[in-house]
């Protein structure tokens, strides 16, 4: 096929165009349309698996059928823009969220939110370690200065949910028996990867705070600064053992404090 071909093919499987009449006399053993459907049937059932592999506990909180609504509906206006199916989905958070028959299901926007950052962790490139002995050469009086570079794998998401407990809840080998109360209170998710698997754990706000200051770029110093504004009892050195123990920092550079 030329290009021309090609893209106006796209169009039929994608976008549901009518097909030309060459694509309709293409076929000698049954014709074109229901062609075209098995094609249809194929992208649509790809890009379904892609969204069940990428947000498996959100298959499980709505069921096989429910979910195979809400990805046909989703697929319907939110075509693949690449050819790399992992890319596909990221906009399912917000297509939840407005999406009708969801809405009852409040926290479920968020639980899809900490499934697309799980995703984006299990597929970041590979980083080397923080070097705790050269971290250890700096100085006391420098550690103000220090700019901390936290992983590519590391996200944070914060939700009026409990969606940690509810992630833990449905991963294999979790117990049945579980029961999670919605009106617990907000929930900080810290998504990082480990070993090649994907971890998820709870932070404590002011934990949150500090770390999404830090991966702004600021100095440490700054960042405790701020975090100590709203949140006078934050333990900074209890937080960054927190942060190095699980894999946050990357690397570190020293730079003059604002």
């Amino acid at each position: 096929m030329l290009n021309s071909e090609l893209s106006h093919f796209a169009r039929i499987i994608v976008r549901g165009e009518k097909p030309s009449s060459l694509i309709e006399h293409a076929y000698a053993n049954y014709s074109g349309e229901v062609a075209i459907e098995v094609y249809r049937n194929n992208y649509r059932g790809n890009l379904h698996d892609a969204l069940a592999g990428a947000y498996p506990v959100v298959k499980q909180l709505v069921g096989d059928d429910f979910f195979r609504l809400l990805a046909r509906r989703f697929i319907e206006q939110h075509p693949s823009r690449s050819a790399n199916l992992h890319d596909f989905g990221p906009e399912l958070p917000g297509f939840v969220a407005a999406f009708e028959q969801a809405r009852e299901l409040v926290y479920l926007p968020d639980v899809a939110a900490l499934e697309w950052a799980c995703h984006v962790a299990y597929f970041a490139a590979d980083e080397t370690a923080l070097d705790v002995n050269e971290l250890a050469q700096v100085a006391p009086e420098q550690y103000s200065e220090l700019v901390l570079r936290t992983r590519q794998s590391c996200h944070l998401l914060h939700s009026r949910y409990p969606v940690v407990s509810i992630w833990h809840a449905h991963q294999p080998g979790a117990a049945a028996d579980f029961h999670i109360d919605l009106d617990s209170g907000t929930g900080n998710a810290l998504v990082y990867r480990e070993d090649g698997a994907v971890r998820v754990i709870e932070l404590t706000n002011a934990e949150t705070d500090c770390l999404h200051r830090v991966a702004s770029g600021i100095s440490l110093g700054e960042a405790t600064v701020g975090t100590l504004e709203h949140h006078p009892k934050f333990d900074l050195q209890a937080a960054l053992l927190k942060f190095v123990k699980h894999n946050v920092i990357a690397g570190f550079t020293l730079g003059a404090t604002s």
